[in-house]
């Protein structure tokens, strides 16, 4: 890491009227005050124009007097900071993080507590956190409420999922503000586990689009050891108030000093691409605790997962109910005929994967249990290293290791994390025997022990506790089911893939709204990578279970432009083999294009309309271009001057072909081939629920 500038400086003070801090760039400035009867807070201003006024900041306590009201202010710190990073893995290759800092430690004269507030403003952005000192009269502490406010300057336009302590399963709305407690019943839409908590919760990333141009996204980093904050909006002001996801008691936190808050989160641009842009979430969390990062490879993967999705396959090898795992032998129950993970089955994958070269193959259903949990709370579904006994491991091991593929685990853990835990050490050591080196988790349905949420402390303890058990092992993790991402994939790059959204599958649920993908990064990758599970060219479920009528929102062309567009270091061919052999000029794109880059360009973005992204290989001098759109459809422009000047590259455009239509004709999609330079630009049109993908590889 490279230090270029620190400056700091301390004043001391019994109180404060104001504090102010401005950006790098001096075009964001934040403001801090106490108010006459010592309640701490904070406004913040962009250019001028107002991101947030004037709102509160604290915690209310359980049991003791809150952190909320009665402080003084007795020290205020400032530095400065640039620094470059690399991530092991990313969307471009060096990251800076410049930012000015303000620490401002206040006293409770009534109780003796101290509490300190850092604030850190980058050019794109705030950043803010609570900081509790090892102190004689804050040793533990209970938070019933944390009292943190975003006081929004208007009625903004909201790209909004409800508010829920288990899922972010939900298809965003669209709305003003003042719409919010209108729409949530419509919005809330059945989930294996749901819990919401108001009429106007909502959940972060949170994208906001003011009246006069403000793009403002709210969100946060490094959570840890705390519980995951939604937003409650008072729709009467405009302010959203914090709201933690509670335990199993109701309690929003167990804490014990020294500790640390999570960062809250405001980025801030007048440009749409500036949030896309925005590197401030993983700024804020801390460097790799893994030294040797060597074995963590990004990675394209197949696997046995849509056929079961679309109700082709299954994953259970019976149909038996009312089991338990320690009182059946499966080698001597009738099998179903259906179980989809078996290893001549599997063997196709991996023979396809080898010919396609696409690095993994991701196995579900390969292990005993799967018949009879679903929705029944119960604490052992399963071991994580017995296979059905039609999946033979040892053989499937060395078949793929022979074709140059590595399997993928799956260890869906039926909610049940206690369980998950007890058998992690067992569970991983067997991926280590059997040359696994990444595993997908997942956490369907309510959290066991009972009560507790997918978002409480006690589950982001767990989630954490995983990746770092994981890295033990050198074992990379793709988590389902869990937390929305606030950047740790810094911390532990091991954490290579998250779900946390709606995800492909639930095309075959019913499907996502034709603008889904033009507004996923704009919120849920804000956080971190997604596991999206792209690349499927038979659109219409039916094709493989006939009593499933759902279709793919989307055409094929613009399946492709998702591998640009929906950034992952983990990326799924999620479609069958069986019908990408249909396919296979289009699905030269997919086998071309990579899964870690050097550098990102934001060409086109509105957030619930369009977005079109350029991206260079890791280590080398192709680009690729990704562009997708509502159901409107549009032309696009894309400008080639990210391109080196005086070289000429030959563009590969994977286009929506004529009459092509999410709906009615999402398979008619063409390929031409023309030569570009860094003064080139092209127009492209994009059909509703349509796109284009583009390999640009220097001649």
């Amino acid at each position: 890491m490279l230090l270029l500038l620190t400056f700091l400086w301390t004043t001391a003070t019994l109180a404060r009227a104001e504090e102010q801090l401005q950006s790098p760039d001096k075009q964001l400035t934040l403001l801090v005050n106490l108010t006459a009867d010592g309640t701490p807070t904070y406004s913040l201003t962009y250019k001028g124009r107002a991101v947030l006024k004037p709102g509160q900041l604290g915690l209310e306590l359980k049991g003791t007097p809150s952190l909320t009201s009665g402080f003084t202010q007795t020290s205020a710190t400032r530095k400065s900071i640039d620094e470059s990073w690399n991530p092991v893995w990313g969307e471009v290759k060096t990251i800076r993080n410049h930012y000015n800092e303000l620490a401002l430690t206040l006293t409770q004269p009534a109780t003796k507590r101290t509490m300190l507030v850092r604030f850190r403003l980058f050019d794109d952005g705030l950043g803010f956190r609570y900081e509790f000192p090892r102190q004689p009269e804050l040793g533990y502490f209970v938070v019933k409420e944390e009292k943190t406010q975003f006081a929004l300057a208007g009625d903004h336009k909201a790209f909004w999922l409800p508010g829920d302590y288990d899922t972010q399963e939900y298809s965003t709305v669209t709305s003003k503000l003042s719409e919010v407690r209108g729409l949530m019943k419509a919005a809330v839409t059945p989930n294996a586990s749901q819990h919401t908590f108001s009429p106007t919760g909502l959940q972060t990333p949170l994208m906001l689009k003011s009246q006069d141009g403000l793009y403002i996204n709210i969100h946060e980093a490094a959570l840890v050891d705390y519980s995951t904050m939604s937003l409650d909006l008072d729709d009467k002001t405009f302010t959203l108030n914090a709201h933690l996801t509670p335990d199993a008691q109701g309690n929003k936190g167990n804490l014990q000093t020294p500790n640390t808050s999570p960062w809250r989160t405001v980025i801030v641009s007048d440009r749409a691409a500036g949030i896309l842009e925005s590197k401030l979430v993983l700024n804020l969390n801390e460097p790799s605790k893994i030294k040797d990062t060597s074995w963590i490879k990004p990675i394209k993967y197949v696997g046995v997962w849509w056929e079961m999705i679309t109700g082709k396959s299954s994953w259970s090898y019976t149909d038996m109910e009312n089991i338990k795992l320690d009182s059946i032998d499966y080698s001597k129950v009738k099998p179903n005929g259906t179980h989809a993970a078996n290893t001549a089955h599997v063997k196709e994958y991996i023979d396809f994967a080898a010919k396609h070269k696409i690095g993994g193959v991701l196995v579900e259903g390969w292990n005993i249990g799967w018949e009879d949990w679903f929705g029944k709370h119960k604490e052992y579904v399963f071991d994580f290293v017995t296979p059905y006994p039609d999946f033979d491991v040892a053989e499937l091991s060395n078949y793929a290791k022979g074709k140059g593929v590595k399997l993928i685990m799956h260890h869906e853990t039926s909610g049940a994390a206690r369980n998950y835990e007890r058998h992690l050490d067992s569970a991983f050591q067997f991926m280590n025997k059997y040359g696994y080196d990444a595993v997908k988790t997942g956490y369907v349905g309510d959290v066991l022990p009972l009560g507790e949420y997918h978002y409480s402390q006690w589950l982001i303890n767990h989630y954490n506790y995983v990746l770092e058990k994981a890295a033990k092992y050198r074992i990379m993790v793709n988590g389902h089911e869990a937390v929305r991402p606030t950047g740790l994939s810094r911390t532990y790059p091991n954490l290579i893939g998250n779900e946390a959204a709606r995800g492909t599958e639930y095309e075959a649920f019913g499907g996502n709204n034709a603008d889904h993908t033009t507004i996923l990064p704009f919120t849920r990758l804000v956080g971190g990578p997604m596991d999206y599970t792209p690349g499927i060219f038979q659109t219409k479920v039916s094709a493989y279970n006939p009593k499933n009528n759902s279709f793919v929102h989307s055409t094929l062309a613009r399946q492709l432009a998702l591998y640009v567009t929906m950034y992952s270091p983990l990326q799924m061919a999620a479609d069958l083999p069986e019908t990408y052999n249909k396919f296979l000029d289009a699905f030269q794109f997919i086998e071309d294009v990579p899964v870690d880059w050097d550098d990102t360009r934001i060409l086109e973005a509105e957030p619930g309309d369009y977005i079109t992204i350029a991206r260079l290989q890791k280590g080398g001098s192709s680009w690729f271009v990704g562009s997708t759109c509502d159901e409107q459809g549009r032309t696009s422009t894309v400008d080639f001057s990210f391109l080196k000047p005086g070289k000429k590259y030959e563009a590969t455009i994977y286009a929506d072909g004529k009459g092509a239509h999410y709906e009615t004709n999402p398979q008619a999609y063409a390929i031409r081939k023309i030569t570009v330079t860094s003064k080139s630009k092209l127009k492209q049109y994009c059909a509703p629920g349509g796109g284009y993908a583009i390999s640009v590889v220097e001649k």
